[in-house]
């Protein structure tokens, strides 16, 4: 890991290799007049990253901080393992270092927990979006589910006793909203209204196979 990085970790309580998706929070702010250069780096360790094992996505702003451009780029991967071996390895040390003259501020990272991050790619750290805003879009979300989810679920519930028990039945619906809304739901959303949430930056969304 190069001697410029570094990691703010907002989860104290993650354990290494756990299975649960993890977030990784990369902010550059470019040097003046160089950042043609950086695009071009950006293209080259997104294809690299893109192949790494685990790595599932990520979503790239460009803002303005002092004058200079700001690339917050939000990687997700399955585990904190498989973040923890992008961060080591030697392709992407290289290509840090080799962006490092680009870099104003060097490679500054954080890694927190995937929920903590619904919003983490619409705002750089010191601006989010408006928390009612946030409320607004989670509501969108969330309302959907719980009208729709128990419809669906509702014929096979009643196949047998067993299923239709409240609490059987209400635990089958509540893991069903769960993970629609955090593995697939949220992160749609949140792309979505990016232009509405934080209308001063640009978002972009890569999917995995493209990530840095």
């Amino acid at each position: 890991m190069p001697e410029s990085q570094t990691i703010k970790s907002t989860a104290p309580n993650a354990i290494p290799g756990f299975d649960e998706i993890v977030t990784l929070v990369v902010k550059h702010r470019i040097k003046a007049g160089q950042d043609g250069a950086y695009e071009a780096w950006l293209r080259r360790i997104v294809s690299v990253a893109g192949q790494w094992p685990g790595h599932l996505g990520v979503d790239v702003v460009r803002g303005k901080q002092g004058g200079l451009s700001l690339f917050t780029c939000v990687l997700r991967f399955c585990s904190t393992d498989a973040m923890q071996r992008w961060l080591d390895s030697p392709e992407r040390r290289e290509l840090v270092e080799e962006a490092a003259p680009l870099l104003a501020d060097g490679d500054q990272t954080e890694v927190a927990p995937h929920k903590e991050f619904w919003f983490a790619p619409l705002a750089d750290a010191s601006m989010p979006p408006p928390r009612w805003k946030q409320s607004v879009v989670t509501l969108l979300v969330i309302l959907p589910h719980t009208l729709l989810v128990p419809l669906l679920w509702g014929p096979l519930l009643q196949l047998n006793a067993f299923l239709s028990n409240y609490v059987v039945a209400t635990f089958l619906i509540t893991v069903t909203i769960v993970l629609s809304v955090v593995y697939v739901c949220m992160p749609l959303a949140t792309r979505l209204f990016a232009p509405w949430l934080e209308a001063s930056k640009t978002h972009e969304h890569l999917e995995p196979g493209h990530g840095q």
